[in-house]
């Protein structure tokens, strides 16, 4: 018997409408397929809603997604409202939701398809069995740490910005990565800068208490800077990776080109179980590529990214894991064939790709 679910979908900007539509495109074939019906309520955010309402999201569209079972993104931002003075940004829309919806964890899965271990700008026996999970902590940290100001001092411009973590943010994020650990291979990587930050060292300290409850889980503890190098060098080793906010950020936009494209990537900001569902969790979902304003409205973007973050979504927040694999495969299939974007040095367009992935369910 099918499930009835809601799904607040945000387009955004530049290349999320396109991509949004071979998201409609795959969820149209599984509700067909396996009998959902999937209720879609379209809403503005970034820089369309900007355009429309004077903000980047509206009170009134974040309660929508509040209530709903998932939220599916698409990018937001562009050149059009890229003005670094502006008191109202796009990003400032995606932040707002974020913290208002408690999507205190991103998780960014990072795997290397056999079909394109070629297409990595790294040897192939570095990427070779590159599978694991980076699980970054969302609404804390120097992004949201206040005072972040400039003001002048003695006849010249200082800035400020601050870092600051609670016990319980820390916590509860270290805890998702061992619980996500435990159903892979069971290794959990903690990411800090511990031997400078006194923010690092609470989150050392946190992580190696939640440790002790998993003893069937092995915690290793990493410095930033020695994790990028790691990511480069030995990226196989890894299973699930936790760190904080602005770390993961910049961690995962680098774990990106290992697959060789950062359009192949989903991610899903997740927030608390909620009783009234199950105990499943509230999440967005979205692709890690952003609203690649020079490609925008060209056919040219690979939507493999949004795919793959709406069979998290099933998978996640409806707990729909056959459905979840039916479209991974599809994915696998897709891009084991010719049918590639230009990103993975193919001539498929957008809807071709999403056509293809859709045909495979």
């Amino acid at each position: 018997m099918g499930i009835q679910a809601k799904i607040v979908v945000l387009a955004g900007d530049g290349v999320g409408p396109e991509v949004m539509i071979e998201a409609k495109r795959v969820l149209a074939k599984v509700s067909k397929k396996y009998g959902h019906t999937f209720e879609l309520d379209p809403r503005l955010i970034g820089g369309s809603a900007i355009d429309a309402y004077d903000v980047p999201i509206r009170d009134e569209d974040i309660e929508a997604a509040g209530e709903a079972d998932a939220v599916l993104l698409g990018a937001v931002g562009g050149p059009k409202w890229d003005n670094p003075s502006a008191t109202v940004r796009p990003e400032q829309g995606l932040l707002t939701i974020r913290k208002a919806l408690g999507l205190y964890a991103n998780l960014r899965p990072v795997s290397v398809y056999p079909a394109l271990i070629d297409s990595s700008p790294l040897k192939p026996e570095i990427v070779k069995g590159v599978d694991f999970v980076v699980v970054r902590e969302l609404t804390g940290g120097i992004y949201f740490g206040k005072p972040s100001e400039r003001h002048q001092e003695d006849g010249e411009w200082v800035a400020v910005d601050t870092l600051i973590y609670k016990e319980h943010e820390i916590e509860r994020v270290v805890r998702l990565a061992f619980e996500t650990a435990k159903g892979r291979k069971r290794k959990v990587a903690s990411v800090d800068k511990a031997n400078v930050l006194e923010s690092s060292r609470l989150w050392r300290s946190v992580a190696t208490r939640i440790g002790t409850e998993y003893p069937d889980v092995a915690l290793e503890h990493v410095l930033v800077d020695s994790m990028a190098m790691h990511l480069i060098r030995q990226p196989a080793r890894f299973d699930v990776i936790v760190t904080e906010n602005m770390f993961g950020d910049i961690l995962t936009d680098e774990a990106s080109v290992l697959g060789g494209s950062i359009g192949l990537l989903p991610s899903a900001s997740l927030g608390a179980p909620r009783k009234e569902k199950g105990g499943r969790r509230l999440g967005l979902y979205e692709p890690i590529h952003g609203s690649a304003p020079d490609i925008a409205g060209q056919g040219k973007a690979n939507p493999i990214g949004t795919l793959l973050s709406v069979a998290m979504l099933l998978r996640m927040s409806l707990g729909l894991e056959q459905e979840a694999v039916a479209i991974e495969k599809a994915v696998e299939g897709t891009v084991g064939s010719i049918m590639r974007t230009g990103d993975l040095g193919g001539t498929a367009t957008t809807s071709d790709v999403g056509r293809a992935v859709a045909d495979r369910i």
